[in-house]
């Protein structure tokens, strides 16, 4: 209350001021200190040495860097997913050119920014006036000598000091976009600083714009309104402005107030395991971003950086690296669409840039390996040291590893023995607060394969509109899970809030020498007339398959629709009712398969994903559909398959009618039969000629009916035609026993006592015949 309070005292000073006209700079830019020991992250004098390196070792990021500039000269910009919008001959900067909409000149307090009828989509507005294309003009002037691009960056700087006079209108509505601005305007400075073209009286207008703008964030923080990245990033503007800036009056108030901001943010924003706390991958590398500029700039002049800011930065590190082991990061959640260092590298293949720095800090050789070449980012950055420091790192081929991020609730399945692959379970919270930037997307799954996304998570498109492409894009039907009764799991409260939140439970994570096992459950339709659970169990046999097992139980009659969302560019063939195969460009990618006879109606429908915010392409969606009393359920098969598989074989339900709480499958395959039973309980049941208390059981046999590979998990004993398999006197985690290994069994938990088949049974196991 006393800082909202505070604030809203504040805003009304400001406003009487500028209707008295009385000046907001005066004061506050008043000089303690005239000597500037501060250093950026290169000096003045490194400027051509990095430029000269840029045009050798970037040679297409400096063409695309001199192309935007001249087309910036035309007032044509590219904002977030937007191409070439045209301002016309002088730059509207209160306009949102895509939508046609221009937001009131009236104080900023004032402007309700996300209401789409008033001002249209204020992101557009406030892409173009993070004045980042200024460091493009800039960068452009170095590279070429050209006048024309320093001559037109100061000429619309000093159009909108004119057009935006403080505290008039929305580009002062939110003090995340003062910050990102504030940046820019450091970072085009030191390209500029020493040329001869800088106009006479540009730096003192930027020094008292600078004083302004430190002064509106250091007074509006979101501390209370959206502690997130908004807060996290007007600290870095305060540190970046403080630190650079030591003739500004306030300088050291600010240095300090957002290094503490920084430090702060990583202890409270960043969950134990590494993700970023609003569950979103493009937050994640957002607020990532932040870290690390801020880190380095502090390093630069001389501040101790503690070691739990450099851990978490290294494991918001780790995190983006697992998520990238086969292909580009799945984009859970939100997707802005802004970037701190180059805002045209906004899409999910740009989300390794922070890896070539991380490796390079860290010293991470498999950073490297995964993210390939430097960045020009690292180059700005850590200089030609960096660069040097890059090349030198060791870059091997680091085998993919499957791994569980519990506190956020993302669990990665990876292989690598045909080819790189991943399947990625959205299993965590919707988000931090009100979940903003969270989906509905409980139990969602994200697939790649060999450098291709091949089911893909939506994207988000935009967060304002006419239409209600907001909330199609985070709803649950737009993602690779299941829908009940065409509910979404949440129901949205406006652009960035949910009535009620998900609360989704792991249940089991099992890890073995040749599988993983993984199962969870959500209450997003416990609030319907008759409550039901989604439960989902994921089981990966290594080099082989995924299978994927839906259960609904609960109470009633409801309507079940499962999407398996493509990503674009795939076709998909239709082979049966229960058989999916995509291709790209004549390659086949993977097979989807479901359990025959299941009474599930399947179809191939038209859907949408964005690649970016504000652009959506066509992407084709499965969808399999039923209406029925619960308990239901639906088994797939994923399957990554290429020319030369020799067939997809076929997966069959052998459910017991006498026993419901059992649920048998049977994926054959070439000479291969796989055998899965899945438990509802803990209880003893028995199936045919097995027997256990386990809640899953997999069963490999060959042509000759020969077991080859036994899986048992979260039991303690498992019989086979009345001999026994696995013995023990307590539950464990999972027991596993091969043909191709030892009769050691490989285990998670320890056992009491366990019996492992000796020679004889073990010749039974392997004819079940004689």
């Amino acid at each position: 209350m006393l800082v909202r309070g505070r604030q809203e005292v504040n805003k009304r000073l400001d406003l009487a001021r500028y209707r008295l006209g009385i000046g907001f700079g005066r004061v506050e830019q008043a000089c303690f200190s005239t000597s500037n020991g501060a250093r950026f992250f290169s000096s003045p004098e490194d400027t051509p040495t990095l430029i000269a390196e840029m045009r050798k070792r970037f040679p297409l990021e400096a063409e695309q860097v001199i192309d935007r500039a001249r087309r910036i000269c035309k007032h044509e910009f590219d904002l977030l997913g937007y191409e070439r919008l045209d301002y016309g001959k002088k730059v509207d900067w209160h306009l949102d050119a895509v939508h046609g909409k221009q937001a009131p000149r009236k104080p900023w307090h004032q402007v309700r920014y996300l209401d789409y009828e008033e001002v249209g989509d204020s992101k557009i507005i406030w892409e173009l006036n993070r004045h980042q294309h200024l460091v493009t003009l800039a960068k452009a002037y170095r590279l070429t000598g050209e006048e024309k691009f320093s001559q037109e960056l100061f000429s619309q700087w000093f159009d909108w000091q004119s057009e935006n006079p403080y505290p008039i209108g929305i580009n002062w509505a939110s003090s995340l976009e003062v910050g990102f601005r504030t940046i820019a305007w450091l970072r085009m400075w030191n390209l500029l600083a020493g040329v001869d073209l800088v106009p006479l009286n540009f730096p003192d207008a930027l020094r008292r714009s600078l004083a302004v703008s430190g002064c509106h964030i250091e007074r509006y923080l979101s501390t209370y309104f959206s502690p997130n990245t908004h807060l996290l990033g007007e600290g870095v503007a305060l540190f970046f402005l403080g630190t650079l800036r030591p003739d500004l009056a306030r300088s050291r108030r600010w240095q300090t107030m957002g290094w503490e901001i920084v430090l702060r943010a990583a202890q409270q924003q960043v969950r134990p395991d590494g993700m970023h706390f609003e569950q979103s991958t493009y937050y994640h590398v957002y607020a990532l971003d932040f870290f690390i500029h801020a880190r380095i700039l502090a390093a630069m002049n001389g501040l101790p950086i503690p070691s739990d800011l450099d851990r978490t930065i290294e494991k918001m590190l780790e995190f983006l690296a697992s998520l990238a082991q086969a292909a580009i990061p799945p984009r859970l959640g939100d997707d802005d669409g802004g970037r701190l260092f180059e805002p045209q590298r906004n899409r999910a293949k740009h989300l390794f840039d922070p890896l070539a720095t991380g490796a390079v800090l860290f010293k991470r050789a498999d950073f490297k390996a995964l993210v390939g070449d430097a960045r020009e980012e690292t180059l700005w950055l850590l200089g030609l040291q960096g660069m040097a420091e890059f090349d030198v790192l060791s870059c091997g081929q680091i085998p993919p590893q499957s791994t569980a991020f519990k506190d956020c609730g993302i669990y990665v399945m990876a292989d690598s023995a045909l080819t790189k692959t991943q399947l990625v379970i959205d299993a965590g919270p919707q988000g931090s607060l009100s979940a903003g930037h969270g989906h509905a997307d409980a139990l969602s799954i994200h697939f790649a394969a060999d450098g291709r996304e091949l089911l893909a998570d939506p994207g988000t498109y935009c967060y304002v509109a006419d239409d209600n492409s907001r909330d199609a894009f985070r709803g649950t039907a737009a993602h690779n899970t299941l829908q009940v009764d065409g509910a979404d799991q949440s129901q949205p409260r406006g652009p960035f809030a949910w009535e009620a939140k998900v609360d989704t439970q792991v249940e089991s994570w099992i890890v073995g020498k040749n599988f993983e096992l993984f199962q969870g459950a959500h209450t997003g339709y416990a609030r319907l007339p008759q409550p039901v659970v989604h439960r989902r169990w994921v089981f990966h046999l290594k080099s082989n398959f995924w299978l994927i097992r839906d259960v609904v139980v609960g109470e009633g009659e409801h309507s079940f629709e499962l999407s398996w969302h493509l990503s674009p560019g795939l076709v998909v063939h239709r082979k049966s009712s229960d058989c999916f195969l995509s291709e790209e460009d004549g390659k086949s990618r993977f097979a989807l398969l479901t359990n025959e006879g299941s009474s599930w109606v399947s179809d191939l429908g038209e859907g949408w994903c964005s690649p970016v915010y504000g652009k959506k392409e066509p992407a084709l969606a499965i969808h399999f559909r039923r209406r029925s009393v619960v308990p239901s359920e639906l088994c797939s098969v994923l399957l990554p398959v290429s020319e030369t598989t020799p067939e997809l074989g076929r997966l069959l339900s052998s459910n017991d009618p006498a026993d419901p709480s059992i649920s048998a499958y049977t994926y054959q395959r070439c000479s291969e039969t796989h055998r899965m039973i899945f438990a509802e309980s803990s209880k003893s049941w028995r199936l045919g000629r097995m027997e256990s208390d386990a809640r899953f059981v997999y069963f490999l046999f060959d042509d000759q009916d020969r077991a080859r590979h036994i899986v048992m998990c979260e039991g303690s004993f498992l019989v086979f035609d009345k001999r026994p398999v696995f013995t023990g006197e307590r539950c464990v985690s999972s027991r596993e026993w091969s043909d191709q290994s030892t009769k050691q069994v490989t285990f998670v938990d320890a056992p009491d006592k366990f019996s492992v088949p000796g020679a004889e049974s073990e010749s039974h196991l392997r004819n079940r015949n004689d």
